[in-house]
């Protein structure tokens, strides 16, 4: 299985490894990240991840074996960040929203380009999953899905179409049956049924519910000189992620009134860097178009 990360090496050389450190990554999927940290890494070093894809686990746990020992992968959701780790470490990543091997492998029901059955859990001990958003779910809470995680401007038509043709079972029956609910015109600018899927996917995976929340733990959990990067996807992850580390990187609103700003109010943090992928790395790597960099050094 063969995947370049997106990113890789601008996320390794922001993050600015020592050899000795401590590393978390959040979002350890196929380990393209973290096999690059870990090969930074000397036997004082070491490195937790976490991940909720058993496949994901497996791969990574053979991967990162090859090259040490000094690692541990934890099946959880990253908002348990600070139930498993109790100590304060160099540097954490987040690589946010799917895997290319998860939208590769069709059984996995992510994909709106190969049939499956509708799934999108990342965990498969979820009860919830795609099947039941599409088909069970009332007409006003769909729309409200589609509208909030996908910024789907045709929802009420989608879920006009999806309530009609109730039972849909597979990716491509819900695939054409948005595709047969919006213009032409809207079905030749991308893939009509792209926002759609995210925002099933949003759902299932109660991705934006947990995000803010887990970013603010994992940067609790940063060494004064530590870094935290964080990959985004999509403009509702990235909104959340900016809005995060704007408060981070600011004075409290309560300074401004203050001649003199007492340490306790002033900013926890500065900004490192934002990148947006290559020319180069997008025509490697689809995937990465519209990906998005941010990295953080937290002061105090």
């Amino acid at each position: 299985m063969k995947h370049k990360s997106v990113l890789l090496d601008e996320v390794i050389d922001t993050l600015n490894v020592s050899e000795g450190g401590f590393y978390i990554d959040a979002t350890v999927g196929y380990a393209g990240h973290s096999g690059e940290v870990l090969r930074k890494l000397n036997k004082k070093g070491f490195l937790f991840a976490f991940d909720q894809d058993d496949e994901a686990i497996e791969y990574s746990n053979k991967k990162l074996s090859s090259i040490g020992s000094n690692f541990k992968i934890i099946k959880s959701n990253f908002k348990d960040i600070k139930l498993y780790i109790d100590k304060k470490v160099d540097g954490i990543m987040f690589d946010l929203g799917v895997s290319s091997p998860q939208l590769d492998e069709a059984n996995r029901g992510f994909s709106y380009h190969k049939d499956a059955e509708l799934d999108m859990r990342m965990d498969k001990d979820n009860p919830l999953t795609a099947k039941i958003v599409v088909n069970e779910y009332d007409k006003s809470k769909l729309i409200e899905i589609l509208y909030k995680y996908g910024e789907e401007k045709f929802a009420p038509q989608i879920v006009n179409s999806i309530i009609k043709n109730r039972p849909i079972n597979t990716t491509l029956e819900l695939a054409e049956i948005i595709k047969s609910s919006v213009p032409e015109s809207y079905r030749n600018k991308s893939h009509p049924a792209r926002k759609t899927f995210q925002a099933i996917r949003i759902e299932v995976n109660h991705e934006l519910d947990i995000l803010e929340n887990s970013i603010r733990d994992a940067f609790d959990l940063l060494k004064v000189g530590g870094r935290l990067s964080v990959i985004t996807f999509h403009s509702l992850e990235d909104k959340i992620v900016a809005k995060v580390f704007k408060e981070l990187c600011s004075d409290s609103p309560d300074a401004r009134k203050l001649p003199i700003v007492p340490d306790e109010l002033k900013a926890r943090a500065k900004k490192i860097i934002k990148i947006t992928p290559s020319e180069n790395e997008i025509d490697e790597n689809n995937r990465s178009r519209s990906s998005k960099l941010r990295v953080i050094e937290r002061i105090r």
